[in-house]
């Protein structure tokens, strides 16, 4: 990934405890790369989705997505589960 231009947003959420997804982590450039980095050895899930991404940039670091957001991080959160069903 040698685009300095690439923009990256990780999200959190746990149902039991959140109200809403939270942003956990962004970033442009390299920061971007080591985000994705860590999601990858971690078997993090990655979707690409730049309107969304650049939405999300503009939520402070562990502050809840806001309502017009949700049917989009929705959309993502169930093919998230289904990834997570089938590799089981």
């Amino acid at each position: 990934m040698k685009d300095k231009r690439r923009k990256v947003v990780a999200l959190k959420y746990n149902p039991e405890t959140d109200k809403a997804p939270l942003v956990v982590a962004k970033g442009k450039g390299e920061l971007a790369r080591r985000i994705l980095e860590v999601a990858k050895r971690e078997g993090i899930p990655v979707v690409e989705d730049e309107p969304l991404v650049e939405a999300l940039l503009r939520v402070e670091i562990f502050e809840e997505i806001p309502p017009q957001l949700y049917e989009a991080i929705a959309r993502i959160l169930v093919f998230v589960q289904d990834i997570k069903k089938r590799s089981f």
